[in-house]
């Protein structure tokens, strides 16, 4: 499992420097070499890279093998392919890790609000649970995101995510409402059955080592890949 920063590449502001996404307007060359980097760096061919039209879905596709292209309309991947690299892409919604190394069963999933309130982290533990893996095995990474103490949103908004997904609603630092998308998703994974979770705390709104779509508007994305290696 691994979770990029915007350190490390060759795109130019506002992506500077290691943006990994297509869709946001960088230079595709750019965005190619970068991908090239990073699929050298992790020692996977570019090719059995998979990326994702993530759309703030609840919709989980099961892969086997390499894409041609972005895979449509989906916000997690799910796999049991050895040197397969999930990827998500983020600049301040969730990236989900997860991976049941006993059944061979791996998922990326993308946790913006709208996908982590209607359920895609659930509907992804479901789907690996069906090709095998037990809640119990599972191991999550939560990654870099935004956090409760800067992301702040209307009050109806907190509580229509918070009726979905217990636990997200918090106060900023600023004391207005606002949404921990990772304290939700934790207690939801524990309720499914998952408890071998691990969160990592840092905030991409005010941490300018990664890019934040929230703080900066036009700006890169960082991402999260997880893959099985051949033993």
């Amino acid at each position: 499992m691994v979770f990029t920063s915007r350190a490390g590449g060759v795109s130019h502001s506002p992506y500077d420097s290691f943006n990994l996404g297509t869709h946001v307007g960088d230079d595709a060359t750019d965005v190619a070499a970068n991908r090239e980097r990073l699929a050298g760096i992790l020692g996977l061919p570019p090719e059995r890279f998979v990326w994702m039209e993530q759309l703030h879905t609840n919709t989980v596709t099961v892969v086997d093998g390499p894409a041609e292209g972005p895979i449509e309309a989906t916000d997690a991947i799910v796999t049991r392919e050895k040197d397969l690299a999930l990827c998500v892409l983020v600049a301040d919604c969730t990236p989900v890790l997860l991976s049941d190394h006993t059944a061979g069963v791996i998922a990326a999933a993308h946790a913006g609000r709208m996908g982590a309130r209607n359920g895609i982290v659930r509907r992804t533990v479901e789907q690996m649970v069906a090709l095998g893996a037990a809640p119990e095995r599972i191991q999550v990474l939560l990654g870099p995101a935004a956090a409760g103490e800067s992301y702040e949103v209307p009050e109806a908004m907190a509580g229509d995510v918070d009726k979905h997904l217990p636990g997200s609603r918090t106060k900023t630092a600023k004391g207005t409402p606002g949404l921990d998308i990772r304290a939700g998703l934790v207690r939801q994974l524990m309720s499914l059955g998952v408890t071998h979770i691990d969160a990592d705390p840092r905030d991409t709104i005010t941490d300018h080592d990664f890019f934040s779509h929230r703080r900066d508007g036009v700006t890169g994305r960082q991402a999260g890949v997880i893959w099985m290696p051949h033993a």
